[in-house]
């Protein structure tokens, strides 16, 4: 094809140049040299503080040895820990080398690390030391085995298994220089994320060069984050929300520095933000429960704060406005999910008028809510009404964030990416202005009595309860309903009893009787992804089985 002919100008120098060099290891080099002397990452278990120039001549070591190992372009170097310098020498030094880099979840079982293992087949497997046995039973049960397997242990202390190889051992004596460059495309798969596995086996989500530029550029334009920044995401980095929110994916592509936080307390998550002057925090909805708790009792200076940010559960409107009067006036709250990162967002102008809803779409992005039919997908322009009442599945258009693909998975591709957009299987009334608000999944559907019960509205409505502090809805058989509905309670006050919810349920003006809790339970704590939101298909079975052993309170 002839490009001068076919356009207005000659575009074979930008063609050339962007497809090459709009690479994400690009942006971070830039900063490598402009902010050589600035503080790019700060360990506070090893208290210690990198330059960017520091960090850089750690990352070549790393990309040094692994090229020493025949790491090559195209080529998995997966690393399942916690989060850790290690973790950012990890995600960018195969990036120097054109190979992909891979963080995977360090909570998952075994079996589960076997089977991504097998799936990615990755050439260098990198292991936290604290989740070893894990590796080790997961390293022997897949059929792949990787060339190289390599323990990171932060302390220094302890030694790696047999066949194995202590990180700091691995990158001893290679070159602090940069490596020989690779050429690279914005095409090229850079990074591999995998799903959270709520509804099967997770699934590898390819990020490319473009998908990583254009997930930084929508943190610091929402946020807005900038080189003075300092961010702490006190979730685990290896998901979608803790990487590309305030993780290293978008501060250390601005220049700011980000405070590596392994551990969450919210005691400790309060004193380090006070210690190191954190500009942004981010987390989960029940993280920000936590650190209000602790403030209100022991308040630190959040002065320097300038926003905290959340992310993977609604946001309810009693807790946003304590969040803001005692945490910080700006908070934030995104949606999305691992394949498209955020796709609405909820500023603070928009709280607490809209607490509760997930916001409307971010600025590159579209969203929409769409028909459900039980044998077909709806169309992209086959839309419910925008009255808050009409339910829907949630569709988005994200051309930057998402690669619209599955790895090794041709069917999951067709079944979620359609026509440009992502199906995303939740289930979401809106508004006249386009603002979303989530009722549930579709499989965490509860129907009683003919009727669709979805769980984020009862859920919102017992937590408003001053003596509850968490709640999870689901269902459980019913001969007579089909279904009954069951909420499994973690008390905010001792004193709370089922008969006490019964009556404030009853009484609610915005809960239907058929939508009322048949049933309680009242438990320590819930299960959570890593990304914050509520196992209901674990409270589900736990609640058939509760419902067998008679543990069930009768409302």
């Amino acid at each position: 094809m002839n490009l001068v002919n076919q356009y207005t100008y000659d575009v074979r120098m930008f063609q050339e140049t962007f497809e090459h060099e709009f690479t994400y290891i690009n942006g971070f080099l830039r900063n490598v040299h402009r902010f050589a002397n600035q503080p790019a990452m700060t360990c506070t278990l090893r208290n210690r503080t990198w330059t960017y120039q520091e960090l850089n001549r750690e990352v070549n070591k790393l990309a040094h040895a692994l090229r020493e190992d025949g790491v090559g372009k195209n080529e998995v170097v997966m690393y399942q820990l916690l989060n850790s310098a290690e973790f950012v020498f990890s995600y960018l030094a195969p990036q120097k080398i054109g190979a992909i880099n891979s963080p995977i979840n360090f909570r998952l079982s075994p079996g589960e690390t076997a089977y991504i293992l097998d799936d990615s087949k990755p050439a260098v497997f990198i292991y936290d030391e604290e989740i070893k046995e894990t590796a080790m039973q997961a390293l022997e049960m897949a059929k792949h085995k990787p060339v190289r397997v390599i323990m990171v242990d932060i302390t220094g202390e302890k030694e790696a298994p047999e066949g194995h190889i202590t990180y700091s051992d691995y990158v001893r004596d290679h070159s602090e220089a940069e490596p020989e460059k690779v050429i690279r495309h914005i095409y090229d798969e850079n990074t591999r994320l995998y799903t959270s596995g709520t509804t099967g086996m997770p699934k590898g989500v390819p990020l490319n060069n473009i998908n990583d530029i254009l997930s930084a550029h929508d943190v610091a334009m929402h946020f807005p984050l900038n080189p003075t920044d300092k961010t702490m995401n006190m979730s685990p980095w290896f998901h979608r929300g803790g990487i590309h929110s305030g993780g290293p994916n978008p501060t250390l592509y601005v220049g700011g520095e980000i405070v590596i936080l392994r551990y969450f307390h919210p005691k400790t998550c309060l004193k380090y933000a006070e210690e190191y002057n954190l500009t942004f925090l981010i987390g989960a909805p029940p993280m920000l429960k936590m650190l209000y708790n602790q403030q209100k009792k022991h308040p630190v200076d959040l002065s320097k704060l300038k926003g905290i940010v959340t992310m993977g559960a609604p946001l309810g409107r009693e807790d946003c406005i304590k969040f803001q009067e005692t945490l910080s006036p700006n908070i934030f709250n995104g949606y999305g999910t691992t394949e498209a990162f955020w796709n609405t967002f909820l500023r603070p102008y928009d709280l607490p008028a809209m607490a509760g809803s997930a916001g409307r779409a971010c600025t590159d992005d579209d969203v929409a809510v769409v028909k459900i039919y039980p044998d077909r997908k709806a169309e992209p322009d086959d839309l419910v009404a925008k009255d808050k009442t009409e339910v829907g599945e949630v569709i988005v258009r994200a051309p930057g964030k998402t690669a619209y693909a599955y790895v090794n998975n041709e069917k999951e591709s067709e079944r979620v990416f359609y026509k440009g957009w992502l199906y995303i299987g939740d289930m979401a009334t809106w508004d006249e202005n386009e603002f979303i608000t989530i009722v549930g999944r579709k499989n965490d559907m509860i129907v009683s009595s003919g009727e669709n019960i979805h769980p984020v509205q009862v859920e919102e409505i017992l937590s408003e309860h001053p003596k509850v502090q968490e709640a999870v809805v689901v269902g459980v058989p019913d001969e007579l309903r089909g279904e009954s509905v069951v909420a499994y309670i973690i008390k905010a006050d001792p004193s709370l009893t089922a008969d006490e919810l019964n009556k404030y349920c009853t009484e609610h003006p915005m809960l239907a009787d058929y939508k009322r809790p048949r049933f309680y339970r009242f438990i320590d704590e819930l299960p959570y992804t890593a990304t914050g939101k509520k196992k209901h298909f674990e409270v589900r079975s736990l609640a058939i089985e509760d419902q067998k052993q008679g543990n069930l309170e009768r409302a």
